[in-house]
């Protein structure tokens, strides 16, 4: 027996049984199913573990849907971002871009751009009647109510003070930007000081150079401020792109591609930690918020007070993971971050991302809809591709894009299949099968078990509950011994329940609270 005193590991408290509810996709009124639960803390571990189970958070709240029973089953994808190409219609996307930042060119036709999500709210919306049910006291939950007291404070002075502070923040992250140009990595947070004479890129002061090296500088830094790590958080740069001859161009190539001296348009990607909140973060989550509000309002016709402090910071601030810097991972860390999208000194999009030890996984997107010709959901998408990539060359094992659910039925979410090579979850086994091999499948059928083995059995599933890991009374125990002492009923099935859905491995991990 433990104390609580020692806890350092997820602390999650699990609903028990099934409900129908509103379904976010096909709007029917209780056409969907999940099992849903709590978390308080999670490692990040933990967390990739769950979602290669089917899991996926929304703020805290992390659900799995009950595949064979719910309206619009929703399977895991994965785009193997190593191995990824650019299709045609991402090329478009991407000369689109760059065609707007060099000449301010806005081209005609169709809107190819589609939410990564419907509405945060929608897509949980029944289960959330379930989390006014905790009853479990901790000190954890005071960082969304700490958020969201700080962004109401906020609005309510109409964001003067606040606007002032994101054009300083703004100018000094472009300082820090160019300070990257070394090559060196950084691994502060804060960024308040100047950059020293003669050193960086602090242009105004330079350092005696020849006419052809200042002209490569001038390009470096065109490359940089489209950096997928060009934040203030200080992520390392990009490499030049190479292009080898006869080869198509790569996608970084595609990206970062050389902008006129005049351009119309800047466009800078910051990627600032959300929680805990850096204080980059803090001083743009106003301009964020409204941001989202906007979106909320025209994207999915939302009333001007719905999107409220709450349901922002609720879903899209809050995370129950918890920041580790390991010294073989990521520069930045692991843990729950915003890529900000910049233009001309202005948030126009933001990517929800957890940073995980074997993905990027997108939360979520959210943009200005002035902006929507741009198509920001698959140019977000195809710079968080480009951003695995990047984080792969310091941590190896991080080499895949997880792009949330992928649901055949719904027609306005099967565009994820169309980042390739990917892979769907067998919701059965859970083992990744292409996607080439699923849609066959699909086709005739909402639910599909992928894995073609009859004889293949889940291989992470619960094979001891008692080795389960139970926080009761302040003390940390296995399964079973708590049994023995409690004689509730349905107690057991609900958390035998629990281990077949969180394995064995995450069982015996996280703990899981009981009153």
């Amino acid at each position: 027996m433990a104390s609580c005193a020692a806890l350092s590991s997820s602390l999650v408290e699990y609903f028990e049984g099934e409900d129908f509810y509103r379904c976010g996709y096909c709007k029917n009124e209780s056409g969907s199913r999940s099992n849903g639960m709590w978390a308080h803390s999670m490692t990040v571990q933990d967390y990739q573990d769950l979602i290669d189970r089917g899991w996926r958070r929304s703020g805290r709240y992390v659900y799995k849907p009950v595949m064979n029973q719910t309206c619009c089953p929703q399977y895991t994808i994965r785009c193997r971002a190593l191995q990824f190409q650019p299709s045609k219609s991402h090329k478009k996307v991407l000369k689109k871009m760059l065609k707007f930042l060099a000449k301010g060119e806005i081209s005609k036709g169709s809107c190819e751009d589609e939410p990564m999500e419907p509405s945060m709210e929608d897509a949980v919306a029944g289960d959330m009647a379930l989390i006014n049910r905790l009853d479990l006291q901790c000190d954890l939950k005071n960082l969304g109510d700490n958020l969201k007291e700080s962004l109401e404070r906020e609005v309510k002075k109409k964001g003067k003070s606040t606007k002032k502070e994101e054009s300083k923040e703004f100018i000094q992250s472009q300082d820090r930007n160019e300070e990257l140009g070394s090559g060196e990595p950084s691994h502060a947070v804060e960024v308040h000081a100047v950059p020293k004479p003669g050193k960086g890129a602090d242009l105004s002061k330079p350092p005696c150079r020849k006419a052809k090296e200042i002209r490569k500088e001038r390009k470096r830094l065109k490359l940089m401020q489209q950096s997928p790590a060009g934040g203030p958080e200080g992520f390392q740069a990009p490499r030049e792109p190479k292009t080898k001859p006869n080869q198509p161009k790569s996608l970084e190539e595609l990206i970062f591609e050389s902008l006129p001296e005049d351009s119309s348009h800047k466009l800078e990607v910051r990627v600032v930690r959300s929680s805990p909140p850096s204080s980059q973060f803090k001083a743009t989550m106003l301009e964020s918020y409204q941001v989202y509000k906007r979106y909320q309002m025209v994207i999915h016709n939302h009333s001007p007070d719905e999107p409220t402090v709450s349901q922002f910071t609720g879903f899209l601030c809050t995370s129950p993971l918890e920041p580790e810097n390991p010294p073989n991972g990521p520069d930045c860390g692991y843990g729950s971050f915003h890529q900000q999208y910049w233009l001309d000194g202005k948030i126009i999009a933001v990517g929800v991302i957890d940073i995980l030890p074997s993905c990027v996984s997108s939360v979520y997107l959210y943009y200005d809809p002035d902006y929507s010709f741009l198509s920001l959901g698959v140019y977000s998408a195809l710079r968080e591709i480009a951003f695995t990539r990047q984080l792969h060359e310091k941590a190896s094992q991080l080499s895949y894009y997880y792009m949330g659910f992928y649901i055949h039925s719904c027609p306005k979410m099967k565009y994820k299949g169309h980042y390739r090579p990917s892979d769907l979850l067998c919701p059965e086994t859970y083992v990744w099968v292409p996607i080439e091999q699923c849609l066959p499948s699909l086709e005739n059928s909402k639910y599909c078990r992928f894995n073609q083995d009859p004889e293949a059995a889940d291989e992470g599933r619960s094979r001891d509950p008692d080795r389960l890991q139970v926080l009761y009374k302040k003390a940390i125990l296995p399964y079973g011994v708590f049994k023995q002492q409690q004689r509730e009923p349905g107690e057991e099935a609900a958390v035998l329940q629990y281990a077949s859905l969180v394995g064995q491995a995450c069982s015996e991990r996280m703990l899981l609270f009981r009153n």
